[in-house]
């Protein structure tokens, strides 16, 4: 939740379903950003 506020403190959108798509859309740019830096590992053997 911390990484989600240098987005913005608020919700724009008024309704319940309009914020969740909003959080959603946030979620998806930061998972954007930290997929590069993570790790891929394979089972050996």
């Amino acid at each position: 939740m911390h990484c989600v506020k240098p987005m913005g403190q608020r919700l724009m959108a008024r309704t319940f379903d309009s914020q969740v798509a909003d959080l959603q859309v946030r979620i998806a740019v930061l998972n954007g950003y930290t997929a590069p830096g993570i790790p891929i590992t394979l089972a050996a053997g």
